[in-house]
């Protein structure tokens, strides 16, 4: 049931689902060669089962999507974005306790929309996106 929880996002995919998308998304993301990232991925998997009503849940190989890694400057992994009406709110970095990473999740699902009028919109029309 997870794979049809969590969405696997690509550079030609990510505006209309992320960016435009009605739905707050929270996204990992991951290289298959990345241990931290296989650490955390059992729970993500859960919180996306826990939170599939409220948020989408989103994966995206950074060794496959160049555009967005560099668009929102995606130094690591795993790095988790929240993001609402299209705008990252929140991001945490790195293997953590799975208990931080649930918070981030509630608090953008009670905060998201506070914080999305606080930051600073990313025009998509200056990316190379189609």
């Amino acid at each position: 049931m997870v794979a049809k929880t969590i969405l696997t996002l690509t550079d030609q995919i990510w505006e209309k689902i992320v960016e435009k998308g009605n739905k707050p998304v929270f996204v990992m993301f991951y290289s298959d060669h990345c241990s931290f990232c296989q650490q955390m991925e059992p729970y993500f998997n859960g919180y996306a089962q826990e939170f599939k009503e409220k948020i989408l849940f989103a994966k995206v190989d950074i060794t496959q999507n160049p555009m967005i890694i560099q668009r929102y400057g995606i130094m690591g992994t795993p790095t988790f974005k929240f993001f609402c009406h299209g705008r990252p709110i929140q991001e945490l970095s790195g293997a953590m306790y799975p208990t931080l990473l649930k918070k981030l999740i509630e608090d953008g699902l009670s905060h998201g929309s506070e914080c999305e009028q606080q930051t600073t919109w990313i025009d998509s029309s200056i990316t190379s996106y189609t």
